[in-house]
């Protein structure tokens, strides 16, 4: 099914708030964490706009299996993370997306899902929420939410635990990807310095509003998300960036358990790590993450 640029999208078939962060000097950069943490959850519920936004925090956590099943209210790890946020595509939920949110937390980083009132499992299906910018605005408030958590005086476990040195990361698959790229265009939130959108389509034209590293990762046989669509998108968009492109794959096998699942976990990793820890050799990993299964790399860092 194609799909054309800013019109409805049939599946069926913000200005940024809160505190003012962004790029630091190259001084300030660190190495990520090299342990996979064991992982705890905690469930917060907000709301904008007469929209509640059921939100899952996936953190660190500082007893456990390392990488085991999250824990609901485990004690945080000692130390301070990055944020990233994640959206759910359509009729999903941060669940059915573990295979790509656990791995972010395992690895150092406090990883913020929201469940979208009107595209999650059992809900309407309003694809119109993401055309019209309500999910990039649930976005753009589930971080001012989330990031509070962190602050000074908050008395909340989070506190003095989220490291927002570098900005904070986006990331999303299908409508997710979509709400993940509204984020930088139409719906800009400047917070936003590293995003990944999974299987997107262009939302709009950058705005200069937004600086972030962003990673597009997309099947040159997407029958739901039309691949040249995203190709239009990357064009758009200034250096850093680049384009992950699982040749012969559809809507979603390489962030399921496709054959290479592990290629985009690996390259989603280290373009964070990078991006949010300023961990530069995990930036000169990203060519080699990204090689073998048919994938073919394209960068402009």
């Amino acid at each position: 099914m194609s799909m054309t640029r800013r019109t409805v999208l049939s599946l069926a078939t913000a200005a940024s708030a809160g505190a003012l962060i962004g790029p630091a000097a190259p001084a300030l950069a660190r190495t990520a964490p090299t342990r996979t943490f064991p992982l705890g959850v905690r469930q917060f519920t907000w709301s904008r706009a007469g929209r509640t936004l059921v939100t899952r925090i996936f953190y660190p956590a500082a007893s456990g299996a390392p990488g085991g099943d999250p824990v609901g209210d485990a004690p945080v790890a000692d130390g301070r993370f990055p944020v990233v946020e994640w959206s759910h595509g359509l009729g999903g939920n941060p669940e059915s997306y573990g295979v790509c949110i656990r791995p972010l937390a395992a690895a150092g980083f406090i990883v913020a899902a929201p469940v979208f009132p009107t595209t999650t499992t059992g809900a309407e299906g309003n694809v119109g929420d993401v055309y019209n910018g309500n999910q990039s605005k649930d976005v753009s408030e589930v971080i001012t939410r989330t990031l509070a958590l962190g602050e000074p005086g908050s008395c909340d476990p989070f506190e003095g635990r989220m490291d927002t040195t570098l900005g904070v990361g986006a990331a999303g698959h299908s409508l997710g990807g979509m709400t993940t790229h509204g984020l930088l265009t139409a719906w800009p939130d400047s917070r936003v310095t590293a995003a990944i959108p999974y299987a997107c389509v262009d939302m709009g034209d950058p705005t200069g509003a937004v600086n972030a590293k962003t990673l597009f990762v997309h099947g040159d046989q997407d029958p739901i998300c039309q691949y040249s669509l995203a190709r239009q998108a990357y064009a758009e968009l200034p250096p850093a960036k680049a384009f992950m492109t699982h040749t012969g794959q559809g809507h979603d096998e390489f962030i399921w358990n496709g054959p290479t699942y592990d290629q985009t976990v690996k390259t989603s990793l280290d373009w964070m790590r990078w991006a949010l820890y300023g961990d530069t050799a995990a930036r000169d990993r990203l060519a080699s993450d990204a090689s073998g299964g048919g994938i073919v790399w394209e960068a402009d860092l």
